[in-house]
């Protein structure tokens, strides 16, 4: 079943973005009132840049006693991973895996490369079977390093 959905069929839609220019200050306010943990980055042509997640504001703001008011969102941009909207699940998931993502925006690239969603974990476990998402979580978890442990 999942080799007939596209990652638009997965994704979530209505996604919203935080300018490039805006603050981290105001990022965080739009997260908390969309109830969400990662934003897209876009620049003024409305494009994808990068992508803020609420532990970007802690990390690399509030932890270096930087005042997210005065930092812009898109100085945190960096390479993102994205995908086509008209995607099969597979390859999503070979994405997501490859890169141990947990959330990748989707891009309409036959509509003028629009950002038009966001697929998450959640997005996976209501529409994959619990086969593929077990198989998702042993490649992104399993293989990311731990803290204090040596690898070897």
């Amino acid at each position: 079943m999942a080799e007939k959905l596209r990652a638009r069929d997965i994704m979530s839609g209505g996604v919203q973005c935080v300018g490039a220019h805006q603050s981290l200050f105001e990022a965080a306010k739009m997260m908390r009132d969309l109830d969400v943990g990662c934003l897209p980055i876009c620049g003024d042509n409305n494009r994808l840049t990068g992508l803020v997640t609420d532990r970007d504001i802690v990390v690399k703001c509030c932890a270096e006693g930087i005042g997210p008011a005065s930092v812009q969102a898109g100085s945190l941009n960096a390479k993102v991973q994205w995908i086509d909207a008209e995607a099969d699940a597979t390859e999503v998931l070979t994405t997501m895996e490859e890169h141990q993502i947990r959330r990748l925006p989707v891009i309409d690239v036959r509509s003028g490369h629009r950002l038009v969603g966001m697929i998450t974990e959640a997005n996976l476990a209501k529409n994959l079977s619990d086969e593929q998402v077990a198989e998702f979580a042993s490649r992104v978890y399993a293989t990311a390093s731990m803290p204090g442990r040596s690898e070897g």
